[in-house]
C-alpha cells in the first residue's frame, strides 16, 4: 500500500495479556481506516516486566499470581482479561508457566533483521498466541525455535544457535533502558508518528481518532473532520506494570 508512512512504535512484553489485546486493537484500527491512505509501519520494541525479568521459566503462572496478589484479586483480573480477549478474538488460557522473555525479545529483533517487518509481526502473533492461548513456555529455546521455524524466520538449528549466543543482547537491553528512561513504566505503550503516546491496551476507536487527527493535520484524503482532538492516553486498568495486569480496582499508576 502506498501513501504517507506512519510509524507505530509498539512497546510490549509478551507475558502481558493487555499487550496482546492492545496489539489486536491496533490492528483493528488499521483495518478500519483504509480511506486515510496511510502506510502503517509497526516497529516492535521490547520491555521487561518484573515477572519476566526475575522469575525462572517454568513456574506455574496461576500459582505465582495467587501467591503474590491473592485469589480474589487474581480471579477478578483474570475474568476481565478473558472477557476482553473474547471481544477481539483471543481465547485466553490463563494457566501454564510463567516465562522469562529476554530470549523472545532477542529473537524478535533478529526477525526484523532477517525477515523485515512482515516477518516480525508474524512472529509476534505466534509468540503471543503460544503463551496466552496455548500455555507454552516462551522462555524455552526449543519452543522459540519451533515458532521461528513455523513462521519461516529461521530454521530450528539457526534459531538455537542464535539464542545460545549473545547476539543482539546489548541492542535489546539498550532499547529497554531507553523506554524506561523516557518514562515507560507499564505496557503496552504505543507511540504514533512520534506525536502521540498511548498507554494501555486501548480500544480500536482510540487509535482511529488519532489516525483521523493525523490525517487532518497532513491534509490526507478520507479523514473524519469531526473526530475529537486526541491527547496522550493513560489508563492503568489496561496496563501491565510490575507483572500485574491491573483491573479497575487495582493500584493507581505511579
Amino acid at each position: 500500500m502506498s501513501g504517507r508512512k506512519v510509524k507505530l512504535v509498539y512497546i510490549s512484553d509478551y507475558t502481558c495479556p493487555w499487550c496482546y489485546i492492545g496489539y489486536k486493537e491496533l490492528q483493528n484500527a488499521i483495518k478500519q481506516t483504509p480511506q486515510l491512505g496511510f502506510n502503517y509501519e509497526i516497529d516492535v520494541r521490547p520491555f521487561t516486566l518484573a515477572s519476566s525479568e526475575k522469575q525462572c521459566s517454568g513456574i506455574d503462572k496461576e500459582e505465582a499470581m495467587v501467591k503474590k496478589f491473592g485469589r480474589e484479586r487474581w480471579e477478578n483480573c483474570k475474568n476481565v482479561v478473558i472477557q476482553k480477549g473474547q471481544e477481539v478474538g483471543i481465547e485466553f488460557a490463563m494457566a501454564g508457566p510463567l516465562s522469562q522473555t529476554m530470549l523472545a525479545h532477542r529473537l524478535m529483533a533478529k526477525a526484523q533483521i532477517v525477515a523485515g517487518t512482515e516477518g516480525q509481526l508474524k512472529l509476534l502473533q505466534a509468540i503471543f498466541s503460544a503463551y496466552h492461548e496455548q500455555e507454552m513456555d516462551i522462555g524455552s529455546e526449543d519452543v522459540l525455535a519451533e515458532l521461528a521455524e513455523e513462521q519461516g524466520i529461521l530454521s530450528r538449528d539457526e534459531t538455537l544457535a542464535f539464542l545460545q549466543s549473545d547476539e543482539l543482547l546489548v541492542k535489546v537491553d539498550d532499547q529497554i533502558k531507553e523506554a524506561r528512561a523516557k518514562g515507560v513504566q507499564g505496557v503496552p505503550f504505543t507511540i504514533i508518528d512520534g506525536r502521540w503516546a498511548v498507554s494501555g491496551g486501548q480500544p480500536a476507536p482510540v487509535f482511529v481518532q488519532i489516525f483521523n487527527k493525523l490525517a487532518a493535520a497532513c491534509g490526507c484524503a478520507g479523514q473524519t473532520h469531526d473526530a475529537p482532538t486526541p491527547k496522550a492516553v493513560h489508563d492503568c486498568s489496561k496496563t501491565c506494570n510490575d507483572g500485574m495486569c491491573q483491573d479497575a480496582d487495582g493500584p493507581t499508576c505511579s
